[in-house]
């Protein structure tokens, strides 16, 4: 065997793992060093993945969620198609989200809680009754002022801000629900027996067919 045969089989018996000699006993792998692994770390915020923390509590108050939820249902009311907002109960869910322990949510728990309070004060100001006892078109009165804050007056900049984000919690909740998909026809995550692809007229718009 020349000198670089030797060097091959030498190198190959050194990648072969250490069995002992015949008879020894087998050696026990090597402790693996640190602490035994607990599960995911986790962040600050949520430490524990495997064992989920409990829901904070609602910090909304009975008067407030009445307020909220009769605003709720003048932006998503009941018709032929779906229920109402608060029948999916969508403002539960901005209660929950509104209470989280996060920096956003507690800014926009202000503005929340703010435009409560101002919704009611416009409403005795113009009615001289609180929010949830004015008709429908009272309320659409009050909110044809705040429904769209590029051009709201300045007196109104404020309801306009509280409204934006009660609109878009609104939209958000609801058309995450069972219900809300199906007023918007959504098709997504059902199981089909076939696809058929678009529709010509689909095509066609697109130019993507004659």
């Amino acid at each position: 065997m020349d000198r670089r045969d030797l060097l091959k089989t030498l190198g190959a018996g050194a990648a072969l793992p250490i069995l002992g000699t015949p008879g020894s006993p087998p050696q026990d792998p090597p402790t693996p060093q640190g602490p035994p692994w607990t599960g995911p770390a986790g962040t600050e915020t949520d430490p524990d993945l495997l064992r989920a923390k409990a829901s904070w509590p609602g910090i909304l108050t009975g008067p407030e969620l009445a307020t909220l939820t009769a605003l709720c249902d003048v932006i998503i009311p009941a018709d032929e198609k779906s229920p109402a907002a608060s029948a999916v109960g969508v403002p539960d869910y901005i209660n929950e989200w509104a209470s989280a322990p996060y920096d956003y949510q507690r800014s926009a728990l202000v503005t929340i809680r703010g435009g409560l309070i101002w919704l009611d004060g416009e409403s005795n100001r113009r009615f001289g009754k609180p929010f949830t006892s004015l008709s429908d078109a009272e309320k659409a009165a009050i909110c044809d002022d705040i429904c769209y804050e590029p051009r709201a007056k300045p007196e109104f900049k404020a309801g306009a801000a509280f409204f934006d984000l009660i609109r878009n919690l609104t939209a958000s909740g609801f058309y995450t629900t069972r219900e809300g998909m199906k007023d918007l026809q959504y098709l997504g995550n059902v199981p089909s027996q076939r696809w058929d692809g678009p529709p010509p007229e689909v095509l066609k718009h697109l130019g993507l067919a004659e």
